[in-house]
Formats: structure tokens, sequence, C-alpha cells
């Protein structure tokens, strides 16, 4: 059993690594929306990568991208929480996608749920290199940009008096999750990937007491989410990835419960 699932499972704890740190921004930010915009416009994203027959990582991450960075200069220009801009850009990405998908799939061979689902048990060593490579590079952003970061998240009017340019580091934020998803979302899926993103940290701000420790707690939820998840999947025999985010659900449903019933 151990040898089966031990490729998964190191890729999902090496994904935890990241997307918990990343999902913490996304929550002080208030725009979960945005992982589930960058995830939908995944299929648009792969429709483009096939009709001009280019390699899906990179469409994907210039697509991401492009969209990081014109959300990233409306949040500056808007008024008012970008919520719904996220979700009329996310449906009208997925919404074009489809309908590319669906127009060139008389000619092409398309398996569009593996992108939105994949198969964490399916991870090649190559896979895992990349995934690896990925990880370190996004860490590394954080850590260099981490004070940087932080202040123009949790508190915008002092960083600004601090000189810190809230334009760039919002951007900076946005790039490095889209280039987290893009690299991602071919090995595990979009659904893994985002729910990576948002849930774990959902769970840790019950628990924490400063944005590191939040980090943290949230890395720890998603190890053992994903370690449950590919338990219950693999003596269940249901679809890993489903399992996973079912698991880190349940978990962040205790947490909700913990709080109620203990903390009033």
């Amino acid at each position: 059993m151990f040898k089966l699932i031990f490729l998964g499972w190191l890729t999902g704890v090496i994904l935890s690594l990241t997307t918990a740190a990343l999902g913490s921004f996304v929550l002080w930010r208030r725009i979960a929306s945005f992982g589930d915009t960058l995830s939908h416009s995944s299929i648009l994203g792969i429709a483009i990568s096939i009709i001009f027959n280019i390699n899906s990582f990179f469409s994907l991450f210039l697509l991401m991208s492009i969209l990081a960075i014109i959300l990233a200069w409306l949040e500056t220009l808007l008024p008012f929480a970008i919520d719904t801009i996220l979700n009329i850009i996310s449906h009208s990405t997925l919404s074009l996608g489809i309908i590319l998908m669906s127009i060139i799939s008389n000619n092409h061979r398309i398996d569009v749920t593996h992108y939105l689902f994949g198969d964490l048990l399916a991870v090649t060593k190559y896979d895992l290199i990349i995934i690896v490579i990925n990880s370190i590079i996004i860490l590394s952003i954080l850590y260099y940009y981490w004070n940087y970061i932080l202040s123009a998240t949790i508190n915008e009017e002092l960083a600004q008096a601090d000189g810190i340019n809230i334009f760039y580091a919002r951007l900076i934020i946005m790039l490095i999750i889209a280039l987290n998803i893009s690299i991602s979302i071919k090995f595990v899926g979009a659904l893994l990937i985002t729910s990576l993103l948002i849930i774990p940290p959902a769970t840790a701000q019950h628990f924490s007491n400063s944005p590191e420790n939040m980090v943290i707690i949230s890395i720890l939820v998603s190890i053992i989410s994903v370690t449950g998840g590919i338990i219950f999947s693999f003596y269940a025999h249901t679809p890993t990835s489903p399992s996973i985010v079912l698991f880190s659900s349940f978990l962040c449903l205790i947490s909700n419960i913990r709080k109620y019933f203990f903390y009033k």
C-alpha cells in the first residue's frame, strides 16, 4: 500500500507548503473567489493550447497572469469589493472555454476531467520534480517578500505610509498564485489545488494568533487532509482528489463547531 500511494502523498505534502501560505493571503485579502476564477479559466487556457498547438503550461500561465494583472489593477481603481468581478470573469472564461472545447472536440480527443479532477496517485517522479522546483521558487519569493506583501495585505494605510507600493504587492501574490495553479493543475486537477488553497487556511484561522502561526497550522491541516483523503480513497475505492477535498472540508467543519461551542 505504502509504495502505491507514496508519490501521490509526497506530492500533496509538497503542494501543501505553497498552497497553505498562498491561501492564507487569499483569506486575509478576502478574495477566495480568485482561486476559483483561475481554476475556471484553466479550461479556456487548455482550449487555447490545443488551438495553437502549444504547451498547456505556457497558455495557462499566460492567461492566468493576464487575469492577475487585470484584477490587481482593478483592485486599485474600484471603490467596492472585487468579488463581483471575480465571479463574472470566472463564469465568462469557463463558458468561453467550454464553447471552444465543443468546437474543437471533433478534431481532437480532449480529456477535460483530467484537468478538473486530476489523479494524485498517478503522479510520476518527473511530475514530482517539476512540482518541487515550482514550490522552491514560490517559497523563495514568499520568503524574500514576506514582510512587504504581509504589510500591504494586513494594513494598507500603514503599508502606504511606509512607502510600500500596494499594487505591486498585490501583483506579486496574484502572480505566484497563478504560477502555482498553472503548474499544479495538470497533475492534481483544479478541484484539489483550489481546495488546498482555501480550506486549510479557513480551518487554521480558528487556532492561530499570528500570520506566521496561521501559515504553519494551515500546512499541518493540509498535510492531514492529504494523508486522510488518500488513505480513505485507497480503502473505500473512491476518487483521490474529491476524497481529499471532503476530508479537508470535514476538518474545517469540526473547527467551526469547536469555535461555536467552546469560544462564544
